[in-house]
C-alpha cells in the first residue's frame, strides 16, 4: 500500500485542481475514509468550510476548542451554525481541569505567557481529541499570514496528515459564497473583530489588510501553536 506521505506532492497538484468540495470528498472518504475530523473555531469565516463539509457528509466530526476563555457570541454562534447547518457529531472539547488548576489557577496566564495558554488551552486538548484520525481539517487560507502563505492543501503534521480545504481562497470569494448561500456572519464580524479566538487576545483589526492583526496585537505572536509544524 502507498505511504501518503510519499505522495503527497501529487495529491497537492491535484488539489490545486479541484474544487473545495471535491478536495473534501477525496479526503474524508477516499484518502482518509472515516479518520478525518475537522476543527473549527466557529469564527469570523468558519461558516463557509462548515457549509461545504456539510454537502459533503453531515456526519464528519467536528472538533470545536472550548478554552474556557471565548466569546459568548462565539459559543451562540456554534450552535446556531450547528443547527443551521445540521453537523451531527460537534465535539466539544477544552482543556484538564487539573492543567488549569496548576498551571493557570488564577486565569491570567495569557497575559504573561500566552504560548503556556494555548498549549494548556489549545494545543494539548486538541492533540488528545485528535486520537484515533490520522487527518484533520483546518479553515486557514494562504491570503491570512506571511507564516500561511507559502502552505498547500495538505501537509504532514507530526505522525497525522493536515488538510487545507480553503488555502487558495481569497476573501471576496469567501464573501461571495456566503452571501451567496446566505450564510450567517459571526456578530462581532460587524464591530471590527475579523479573526476571533479567545477574550484576552482578540481585538478590533489594526491593519485594514490583515485581518489577523488583532490577533496577540503588539506581540510577535501570529500562532496558537496547533498549526506549528511538530
Amino acid at each position: 500500500m502507498t505511504d501518503i506521505a510519499d505522495v503527497i506532492p501529487e495529491l497537492n497538484a491535484r488539489f490545486e485542481c479541484v474544487s473545495t468540495k471535491r478536495i473534501i470528498e477525496l479526503a474524508a472518504h477516499e484518502i482518509f475514509p472515516g479518520k478525518m475530523a475537522f476543527v473549527s473555531s466557529f469564527g469570523a469565516d468558519s461558516a463557509v468550510l462548515l457549509h461545504i463539509m456539510a454537502s459533503v457528509d453531515p456526519s464528519i466530526p467536528v472538533l470545536f476548542l472550548d478554552t474556557h476563555k471565548l466569546f459568548g457570541e462565539t459559543l451562540r454562534y456554534r450552535s446556531r451554525l450547528q443547527h443551521l447547518l445540521g453537523l451531527e457529531d460537534v465535539r466539544v472539547i477544552g482543556p484538564r481541569k487539573r492543567d488549569v488548576e496548576t498551571r493557570d489557577p488564577q486565569g491570567t496566564l495569557s497575559m504573561h505567557d500566552p504560548d503556556a495558554c494555548c498549549r494548556i488551552r489549545k494545543a494539548e486538548p486538541l492533540d488528545r481529541a485528535l486520537k484515533g484520525f490520522e487527518c484533520w481539517a483546518s479553515g486557514r487560507k494562504r491570503y491570512q499570514t506571511s507564516f500561511r502563505k507559502e502552505m498547500q492543501v495538505l501537509e504532514q503534521d507530526g505522525h497525522r496528515f493536515k488538510i487545507n480545504p480553503l488555502a487558495k481562497w481569497t476573501p471576496k470569494e469567501l464573501a461571495d459564497y456566503a452571501a451567496r448561500h446566505n450564510l450567517p456572519v459571526h456578530p462581532l464580524v460587524k464591530d471590527g473583530y475579523l479573526s476571533i479566538g479567545c477574550m484576552p487576545c482578540t481585538s478590533k483589526v489594526i491593519d485594514k489588510d490583515d485581518a489577523r492583526s488583532g490577533r496577540w496585537a503588539g506581540q510577535e505572536k501570529t500562532e496558537c501553536g496547533i498549526h506549528v509544524k511538530k
